[in-house]
């Protein structure tokens, strides 16, 4: 059936308005090597308007209909996107246009740029763009980096495996894809945010084609960030910060280059997800509730449970439907078996699981064969968590703040497990609230010398509870409350905190009512000035004088040139080194090596050299992307170092 013509009431599409370029509207997602085949369709004079059709398409009307969905690009141009059963376009043959041009025609290439990005599962089989199909938090693998409960399997698929060795390194096919994937980058990079358009992105989504045929998992989801990142950018998306993007295509090069010289490191290619494994028999026991609601739509929640053995899980019920859902969710029924539980009820309570299965990032699944069955709860001052608070603060934020700084997805998947600690508020600060940590050892003393911590809302949606918990907690300067959270491993002492609870053995804690059996979701639950003990049952709250080493230091001139390079590209920096931009700063506070790299870059980005006649040639993006690597990766071991230090009690320091 032709798109254009007309239809009877009864079978009439249903027209719904067009997301912008990425931003997971009901365009369908498209694997990264469907874009980049029909970017290089085009002609070279096509190819300068693609940025404008692009923008252009991607504010017109998508209609729905049984054969998918169509977009109306010009009078005789009806491009008509038919994905297959798992909802992404795969292949080419999925994606046509009325036009005399087609397939190598603006507009097809221009409505396929306009789709989110889609992923590709072991095996062939795709799955919808991570920023919207797997819209949990970070700890559920939400940003696409692998979170095992188990171990993984190796990134290196069977037909790709061959004469691969950890001994020996990279296969030549591996090499051959590492080299690609940081000629690319390195294009990127040395453009700079305002000239990375369609075509500069096409030439990375082959390259991370490439990568993942060849075995390299880790480097293409690295490139899928970029491309994500500078779509974003580009689009100015609400939700969009550059230091995510800086992360990206920091570990892109790294990755890329290190393999591109044969790095003999296994890590760098890379785990590829993996399907539910059996797990045996298991006893959870809930713990808290975390709702979630994506900018693409997606909203639910996650129920985090814990084994007796201390490792964590989660059951996932994350579906389209935005806040409205991540409300209802709240009370939504669990599959898994018939246990008769919702997800209220099992953050309080427990499960016998029998024929259990795991994901890699440990959800667990709701198989046939499956069974549960309800047990009582366990309290927070017994078991597992009993020993989570029993563990000192800075060694359980030290273990979150381990992986390697580079590396996004590694310092993800390590900061995901949840932290508990007691801690005594001390007020209100900003958009956070300051708190002292009570150190176990201290007797309950409250002026001890743990660390200042910072309590930042997990959430900022108006429709969730976080933001007014942490108001009323701050109200109550000197109370004691016991706290599990999330390490935030790019800010200084700061918890994301998710579930609260009172501390045993003082007056001067929470008095939560007996159906929230012993802790508050912060999310959901909502704390009444009832629920805080009165003001003079408060010790004086412990002193709370706020040092950001991170931001006191005069690394921001480090980090305001590598963000810079990547926001403005090479051009931009080599204006700020005619400009006269001085370091003297880093050196005398002691950053001599940060001085040194940064003073490189600068020289690197205004580099010309001359042919035998005179004229300036160009010298190819490798010296410059390199310098702008070793700046970004000193960065940020530097202000990890500083992060995981703040941590630290006073005395200790």
């Amino acid at each position: 059936m032709n798109p254009s013509t007309s239809t009877s009431p009864e079978t009439a599409p249903e027209t719904v308005p067009s997301g912008s370029p990425g931003g997971g509207g009901p365009l369908p997602p498209v694997t990264p090597e469907v874009v980049a085949a029909a970017v290089e369709s085009l002609t070279s004079r096509l190819r300068k308007k693609l940025d404008a059709a692009i923008e252009q398409y991607a504010a017109l009307p998508v209609t729905a209909g049984g054969e998918g969905v169509w977009i109306a690009c010009g009078e005789d141009a009806v491009v008509t996107l038919s994905p297959g059963p798992s909802g992404v376009i795969t292949d080419g043959g999925q994606a046509s246009c009325s036009c005399l041009l087609a397939p190598r025609c603006l507009h097809r290439a221009a409505v396929l740029s306009a789709c989110p990005i889609g992923d590709a599962l072991p095996g062939g089989e795709e799955t919808a763009s991570r920023d919207s199909s797997d819209a949990e938090p970070a700890l559920a693998g939400s940003d696409g980096a692998q979170t095992a409960a188990e171990p993984e399997v190796s990134g290196t698929p069977d037909s790709a495996a061959e004469g691969a060795d950890e001994a020996t390194g990279p296969t030549a096919a591996q090499v051959a894809a590492a080299t690609g994937l940081w000629a690319a980058a390195a294009a990127v990079l040395s453009a700079g945010v305002p000239a990375a358009g369609a075509v500069p992105q096409a030439e990375l989504l082959r390259a991370a084609h490439t990568a993942r045929l060849a075995g390299l998992p880790g480097a293409e989801a690295a490139a899928l960030r970029v491309v994500r990142g500078l779509r974003a950018a580009r689009a100015r998306h609400d939700g969009h910060r550059l230091a995510d993007l800086v992360s990206a295509l920091r570990e892109l090069l790294l990755t890329a280059g290190r393999l591109a010289g044969a790095d003999p490191d296994p890590a760098l290619a890379g785990t590829v997800r993996r399907n539910y494994q059996p797990g045996g028999s298991l006893k959870v026991y809930g713990v808290f509730r975390e709702p979630v609601i994506s900018a693409t739509g997606y909203g639910g929640v996650v129920t985090h449970v814990v084994a007796e053995d201390g490792r964590w899980y989660s059951v996932a019920d994350v579906k389209p439907g935005g806040s409205a859902r991540a409300r209802g969710a709240a009370t939504a029924p669990v599959a898994i078996g018939p246990a008769m539980l919702n997800h209220s009820q099992l953050s309080r309570a427990g499960l016998l699981i029998v024929g259990a299965t795991v994901s890699p990032d440990g959800r667990l699944g709701a198989g046939k064969g499956v069974r549960a069955t309800p047990v009582s709860g366990m309290p927070w001052t017994e078991g597992p968590m009993a020993a989570l608070f029993a563990r000192p603060l800075a060694e359980a934020a030290g273990a979150r703040l381990s992986g390697h700084a580079w590396s996004e997805s590694d310092t993800a998947e390590q900061a995901r497990e949840p932290v508990g600690c007691d801690l005594v508020i001390v007020g209100a600060a900003g958009d956070h609230v300051l708190a002292r940590a009570v150190l176990p050892d201290s007797g309950g003393d409250v002026r001890g010398h743990g660390p200042l911590i910072r309590l930042v809302p997990a959430s900022h949606h108006p429709e969730l509870a976080h933001v007014d918990n942490l108001r009323r907690l701050a109200s109550r300067p000197g109370l004691l409350v016991r706290v599990v959270g999330r390490v935030e491993p790019d800010r200084v002492a700061t918890l994301l905190p998710l579930a609260v609870g009172p501390v045993p053995g003082t007056e001067a804690t929470l008095r939560l009512p007996p159906d929230w059996q012993g802790h508050a979701d912060l999310g959901y639950d909502r704390l009444q000035g009832a629920h805080l003990p009165p003001q003079d049952a408060c010790p004086p709250p412990p002193d709370g004088d706020e040092v950001d080493p991170v931001a006191g230091a005069p690394l921001w001139r480090v980090r305001r040139l590598v963000e810079l390079a990547v926001s403005g590209g090479r051009r931009a920096v080599a204006e700020s080194a005619r400009n006269g931009e001085s370091y003297i700063q880093l050196r005398s506070a002691g950053f001599q090596a940060a001085a040194d790299l940064v003073t490189g870059l600068t020289a690197e980005a205004d580099r010309r050299s001359r042919d035998v006649f005179g004229r300036l040639t160009d010298t190819g993006p490798d010296r410059y992307a390199w310098a702008w690597v070793a700046a970004a990766t000193h960065l940020a071991a530097t202000e990890r170092a500083m992060i995981h230090a703040s941590w630290q009690p006073e005395e200790a320091l």
